[in-house]
């Protein structure tokens, strides 16, 4: 295939209005707001924007697109303002809709509303929207909410399905598949908002979320048909009313039967469902919506059924956009002539109860036997609980095709992607790359507690406290931190209990939990973490004014009378005015006598523990933002005698062990290390401070230009099929950018790409894949996730995450080329334990058993020595495999990639052009 590099711009992703551009699930979201306006401005109607959530309930980085686009969000009149909490955010987009109403008139025509938060946040801010969207929106207005929903519990406490929450709210909930989906779903939701006079709610997953790829975001696609069959719901009066006691009745009568008849009539309109795959006159009906409707084209895609199989078995797929309340008369159409109507949907089941209604007064002999959670007999069919993979819906594809319609092709695949999760059922690791404290996070040393204590861990990097063994107590509700324990105070042996909380979380609700445990006069300890940043969720500013002392000035407001602060640098407090002439200040080397005296206080305490975030500082020392110390420290291995203490003391994955003549010692993994110095608590002669000193590398000899020209043209992967590729790596270490890095190479080279990158608490060191698909020009992708049995190409830049059971099950050792990085980061375990249940040897074992190829190199020890950080070992493992022509992107692309991301540019290429240099440490040779 010849590549042409294609003049490329990373703003096409929002100021394109015709062509394709490659962006984000994220980046689609923001564009929704972008477009929205465009189209009103063509019509010559002056309207704006208004969108808020909450920082901490994102949905991947929302609210961090909109801060780097805020230049085009003023220049389209769209308002970005975050909320202290969802609810709050909630009622806040609500006002959009009044401002005609509040007898002062308005700038604006009319203002659209965005509300964004996860599933917790949906559940917050109910009777918020109950109110809002019995309430009604303006005629150029229009709101949408955005829920993100954590099928898995990845990165959730529970996991979560909102659409059932959203029809109790009696809102329009509409389910995007893929990408494009996600803008045309979120200008359609804005306009059904208008027509309707509803909320509209969106559904977010992961897997749009979090994946990328290439759109049309012609603006001329976007045409709104009124519906021809159903009045104005407006009518001769308009829904956009204000709740009084006098009318408060009203809105339940138009919400139920001019209003809702009035989405499903705009859904029926614009064509919003449809068969969009299979024959026109089939015998057995799939139904599927969002996610599941792209799990269902892969399955179906695994045993080779195409549009012209489809066709010959009588087969076809009615794709749901709008899951509740479903238009009738589509799927009645569809459902009429059908033998088996299967709906395929993840959790619990949503639209096959609204379907059976439909059908239920159906004459017996006209109505289809309806498949779902259960047999038309009543026995389980699709699973109600986790969620559907391609996988999982194989065997009930073949339950109801008819065996004689079933090719041996189709049975063939179904067996293996059975025998391939055995095998990796079997030879998977035992060994689990866990998220841990960040090195030198302040968590890591906050959540210590007195032995015998009882603690509850908190929201966000709290949670953290269970793997570190240190909570006691299970989560609980965001804003409820605490609490629980005034049910159990007055029948418990136990005497007092500590709670972890967040500055964050404090200021989002966290505070009324802390004015219950006062009006409770409980013995309890709020341990409140001052660490600068909404941490978790990507190192976010507060939403609102926050320190230490005015902490301390609310929680003394609340009642609280013993409030201590513990720094790691109490001298910053010294002539400091603000807090309350009572409060004491400490340094964090006596935490735990404090915490014992905070213990034997009867009543409510506060301990507000200052010290900022370890990831933002590093953020912050990149960017000169932050103190960088001229200071290094390292560890003597001759004087090291491996005791374990300098892990103990700090709680430091930084300290790593290392093997040595003399045996294993330990070491400072100084592309890790935060500088927070916290490993030489204890007393140890081996540790070695140097001032004034970097480490050794050799990038600055290392001339990037030409150096991918310069290396022998590698041969291009072809693409008769889709290529499916996978890196396995440790979160923080910058995978996701590897991956977004091959996306735009195949964008520039002109060919389909999807990615999506599985996360979760990856950026607390945890496991992270980012799965990248590539096909020819034109050609559709189905899904972004890689097929069970279907690697082509594994990176592993981690093999501990690589010879995880997921991963194994994804390869084949007909199929799949490894490439890996032959060093292997210690877990979270070493910390814990002392100890590795994991060799490197044994983990490249079986990923040679899972593979038709395999090479590896020690990636991170070159990177090291050529540019002082093994986080280029990535970049070097992309090299490697495309010298091995391995991967369907050319040397160009992958330059323009690098360049238009605008990250270590000359570092990137130089390592790319290193890793294709470097020679693979065979199996059984001394590199292992």
């Amino acid at each position: 295939m010849t590549h042409v590099a294609r003049n490329i711009d990373l703003a096409d992703k929002y100021t394109l209005e015709q062509g394709r551009a490659y962006l984000t699930g994220i980046q689609a979201l923001v564009r929704v707001g972008f477009d929205r306006i465009r189209l009103d401005r063509r019509a010559g109607l002056k309207t704006g924007g208004f969108i808020s959530g909450y920082r901490g309930s994102p949905l991947g980085g929302y609210d961090q697109q909109l801060q780097s686009a805020r230049t085009l969000l003023r220049a389209h009149d769209i308002v970005f303002q975050p909320g202290v909490n969802e609810e709050l955010a909630a009622a806040a987009v609500w006002g959009t809709q009044k401002v005609d109403l509040a007898g002062q008139g308005s700038t604006h025509q009319g203002v659209f509303g965005i509300w964004y938060g996860k599933a917790p946040g949906v559940d917050r801010s109910g009777d918020v929207f109950r109110h809002a969207n019995a309430s009604g929106t303006a005629r150029l207005g229009g709101c949408l909410a955005i829920a993100g929903d954590d099928h898995l519990a990845k990165s959730s406490t529970v996991a979560c399905q909102s659409e059932l929450t959203f029809a109790d709210l009696e809102m329009p909930v509409l389910n995007p598949a893929d990408l494009q989906d996600v803008l045309d779903y979120g200008l359609h939701g804005l306009e059904l908002s208008r027509w309707s006079g509803l909320w509209t709610a969106m559904i977010a997953l992961a897997d749009t979320m979090d994946s990328s790829g290439i759109i049309n975001v012609d603006l001329d696609r976007h045409v709104f048909n009124r519906p021809l069959d159903v009045a104005d719901p407006r009518g001769d009066s308009d829904l956009n009313k204000k709740i009084f006691l006098a009318n408060r009745l009203e809105f339940e009568v138009s919400v139920r039967e001019r209003r809702l008849p009035a989405a499903q009539g705009y859904a029926r309109a614009n064509g919003l469902d449809g068969v969009r795959f299979g024959s026109r006159r089939p015998r057995i009906g799939l139904v599927a919506t969002g996610k599941a409707y792209r799990d269902l084209r892969q399955a179906l895609d695994i045993i080779g059924i195409d549009e012209a199989r489809a066709r010959e078995i009588g087969l076809a797929i009615y794709k749901v956009a709008m899951s509740w309340p479903i238009e009738p008369n589509g799927i009645a159409a569809f459902a009429r002539g059908l033998e088996k109507l299967v709906v395929v949907e993840h959790k619990r089941g949503f639209m096959e109860p609204q379907i059976k209604d439909i059908l239920f007064h159906w004459p017996e002999h006209m109505r289809p036997e309806v498949w779902g959670k259960t047999t038309p007999k009543g026995a389980p069919f699709l699973a109600s609980v986790r969620e559907l993979s391609s996988a999982d819906i194989v065997p009930a594809l073949l339950a109801v095709i008819p065996e004689a319609q079933q090719g041996e092709d189709m049975r063939a695949a179904a067996r293996r992607l059975v025998e391939q999760s055995v095998f990796a059922a079997g030879h998977a690791t035992d060994a689990r790359r866990s998220p841990y404290f960040c090195s030198g996070c302040p968590h890591s040393s906050s959540t210590k507690t007195p032995e015998g204590s009882r603690a509850m861990p908190g929201i966000g990097c709290h949670a953290m406290a269970e793997i570190a063994e240190r909570a006691t107590d299970g989560v609980v509700a965001m804003g409820g931190e605490g609490v629980p324990w005034i049910g159990q105070q007055p029948f418990s042996k136990d005497g007092h209990m500590f709670a972890n909380l967040g500055d964050g979380t404090f200021y989002h609700s966290g505070s009324l939990a802390i004015r219950q445990a006062v009006a409770a006069k409980a013995h309890i300890t709020y341990k409140i973490l001052y660490n600068d940043a909404v941490a978790m969720t990507g190192g976010q500013v507060h939403d609102g004014p926050l320190s230490p002392q005015k902490i301390a000035a609310l929680v003394r407001a609340e009642g609280v009378e013993r409030i201590v602060v513990v720094t790691d640098e109490p001298e910053r407090y010294d002539g400091a005015n603000g807090l309350p002439a009572f409060v004491t200040v400490h340094h964090r080397d006596e935490l735990m006598p404090v915490q014992k005296d905070l213990a034997a206080y009867p009543g409510v305490s506060v301990m507000i523990y200052d010290q900022t975030c370890a990831a933002e500082k590093r953020r912050r020392r990149k960017k000169g933002h932050y103190p960088d110390p001229a200071t290094r420290l390292f560890v003597n291995d001759r004087v090291c005698e491996d005791c374990g203490d300098c892990s103990v003391q700090s709680n430091c994955v930084s300290v790593e062990p290392i093997e040595t003549d003399f045996g294993r010692k330990r070491h400072i993994n100084q592309s890790s290390c935060n500088k927070d110095f916290s490993c030489v608590s204890g007393f140890c002669p081996s540790f070695v401070w140097v001032d004034g000193a970097g480490p050794r590398k050799a990038a600055g000899r290392l001339d990037a230009h030409d150096l991918l020209a310069g290396l022998a043209d590698p041969a291009i992967a072809p693409l008769e099929r889709t290529l499916n590729l996978l890196i396995t790596g440790i979160g923080g270490n910058g995978v996701t950018t590897v991956a977004a890095v091959l996306a735009m190479a195949a964008h520039v080279d002109g060919i389909e790409t999807l990615t999506l990158d599985m996360t979760g608490l990856a950026q607390k060191g945890g496991p992270v894949t980012s799965h990248v698909r590539f096909a020819a020009p034109g050609r559709e992708i189905e899904g972004p996730r890689v097929p069970l049995a279907s690697l082509d190409v594994l990176i592993a830049a981690d093999m501990l995450v690589a010879a995880g059971g997921e991963t194994l099950a994804m390869t084949h050792r007909d199929r799949t080329r490894t490439v890996a990085n032959g060093r292997v980061a210690p877990s979270a375990e070493f910390v814990l334990r002392q100890t590795q249940s994991f060799e490197a040897a044994k983990l490249a074992r079986t990923l040679g058993e899972a593979s038709l190829g395999f090479d590896a190199f020690d990636a991170a020890g070159i990177a090291e020595q050529l540019f002082g950080d093994a986080i280029y070992a990535n970049m070097m493992l992309i090299g490697y495999a495309l010298q091995k022509g391995l991967l369907p992107v050319s040397p160009l692309g992958i330059e323009t990639a690098i360049r238009l991301n605008g990250a270590s540019v000359a570092q990137n290429i130089a390592a790319v052009a290193a890793g294709a240099r470097s020679p693979p440490i065979r199996r059984g040779s001394s590199g292992w």
